[in-house]
């Protein structure tokens, strides 16, 4: 395992780090997310939103791409751009299809006790990709926006960009 990157200081625009295929590495990239994502400049919330989506990757990563095999490594990337955080989770697998993945919305689905990850994934991130790297396994890319913690008055609440007709 290579060295943590602590203490980040707020010029570091790009965090990378190898973990072994370890559940207990969850934790360890989680609190690395968390530091990420408070230099970037996310609140509170917004921070434990990336810290679940980093967790979710990270345990498909390790479970369902690497076997759980502690041979095989996790390799991170955390890049901070002025308006985003781009994340960056390959695994050493061989790869699958997010389209084939069963919708845990729908009725028979509602009641297993896996399959939630990526619906997580999608609902908390801006962006959602994965790549299959040929020989060198799995690469998900996740983007969290800056800007979209703020509220905006666009189509939202106030109607006042509806016509109102009074004429029954």
């Amino acid at each position: 395992m290579r060295p943590l990157p602590y203490p980040m200081n707020p010029e570091s625009s790009v965090v990378e780090v190898t973990l072994e295929s370890d559940l207990k590495n969850v934790e360890v990239a989680e609190e690395i997310t968390r530091r990420v994502a408070g230099t970037a400049g996310f609140d509170e919330d917004e921070q434990h939103r990336i810290e679940m989506a980093v967790h979710e990757t990270m345990i498909n990563a390790i479970w369902h791409g690497n076997k759980n095999d502690s041979s095989k490594n996790v390799w991170l990337q955390f890049k901070i751009l002025p308006d985003r955080l781009e994340i960056r989770i390959r695994d050493q697998g061989t790869g699958f299809d997010p389209n084939h993945v069963p919708d845990p919305l729908e009725s028979d689905n509602l009641l297993n006790v896996s399959g939630r990850g990526i619906f997580l994934i999608r609902t908390f991130m801006d962006d959602f990709r994965v790549e299959n790297i040929s020989g060198t396994g799995t690469e998900v890319t996740m983007v969290k926006n800056l800007s979209s913690g703020i509220q905006t008055k666009q189509g939202g609440t106030d109607r006042e960009h509806e016509s109102h007709n009074t004429t029954s």
